[in-house]
């Protein structure tokens, strides 16, 4: 589910190269340590790469690039372990007095017993991406049901599994490009069901999107400006560079609150939440890599 598809790859790279780059496609980070080893370098590397095992594996290709001294895109290390564990993420921002639903993470089934957060609830293992975990009985609406399937899922994933409070209102992910004082929203999109319901946006929600989901960017409205503000607040918190996408979903109130960031946002052109809200803004996809690439090489020195 996380990793890249050729098609996203190619893509990627036509785009650069038709912005006069000259793109060399490396391979996941074991291949680029050997690379990086033998001595080869380059002006700036392109990281999209999620990791495979641990749950600090968004971590490893920045942690390499910075052991080597090799320039790249995007988050440091520790952004990119902190962000990929839910629970930490959901401390850091509520520390920082952003909202996000109250929450616990369970370690084994029997703690489950415990919970004392009021019903319908929403599980998900803790340090997953791209949705995985997350289906039609991650919504727990009877208390008696919550070990069951806190059990399934630590069975499945072999790591502990978040419990928070279900938040019924309206989808949301904001688009950051930019550093530090310069960081920008340059798109909040939300994210209808066709159904009419609150569904989680689930991997299949995301995939099969033409058919389940309709999008639009919303500007102007009370929420766009609360929302705006509490992504932004994310992304300071967390110290993000360059671009990501954050998460939210309103409460019973309207509030939007801190789902997730996400540090490497998706690059597929077409169905990537950044790729698709930055169209819907009248922008070209390659032009959405142009200033990914311009706010790294500021950043990093590349060009002035």
């Amino acid at each position: 589910m996380e990793l890249d598809g050729e098609e996203t790859i190619a893509e990627i790279a036509a785009a650069l190269t038709g912005l006069g780059h000259a793109v060399e496609r490396v391979g996941r980070g074991a291949e680029l340590a050997h690379r990086l080893a033998r001595g080869e370098r380059w002006d700036l590397v392109l990281n999209i790469a999620e990791g495979l095992h641990g749950r600090s594996r968004e971590a490893q290709v920045p942690a390499l690039c910075e052991m080597f001294d090799q320039p790249y895109t995007f988050s440091d290390p520790l952004t990119c372990a902190v962000t990929l564990d839910k629970a930490v993420a959901k401390r850091l921002v509520r520390d920082h007095g952003l909202p996000t639903a109250p929450f616990v993470v369970i370690e084994r089934a029997a703690d489950a017993e415990a919970v004392d957060l009021p019903t319908p609830l929403f599980i998900k293992p803790v340090a997953e991406g791209s949705s995985k975990g997350v289906d039609a009985r991650s919504r727990i609406d009877h208390r008696a049901d919550l070990p069951a399937a806190c059990a399934a899922l630590l069975a499945r994933f072999d790591q502990p599994v978040l419990v928070e409070r279900h938040l019924p209102g309206r989808e949301l992910t904001a688009g950051i490009l930019g550093n530090g004082a310069e960081a920008r929203v340059v798109g909040l999109l939300e994210v209808c069901f066709r159904d009419g319901s609150d569904a989680a946006y689930t991997a299949i929600n995301k995939a099969e999107f033409t058919t389940r989901c309709t999008y639009r960017l919303i500007d102007g409205e009370p929420l766009a400006v609360r929302a705006c503000e509490v992504a932004l607040g994310a992304w300071h918190a967390f110290s993000c560079r360059d671009a990501a996408r954050v998460d939210l979903r309103c409460d019973e109130h309207g509030e939007p609150c801190f789902l997730e960031i996400n540090p490497l946002p998706g690059l597929h052109p077409v169905s990537s939440d950044l790729p698709i809200l930055w169209r819907l803004a009248g922008h070209s996809y390659p032009d959405l890599l142009a200033q990914i690439l311009d706010a790294a090489a500021r950043r990093t020195g590349l060009w002035p």
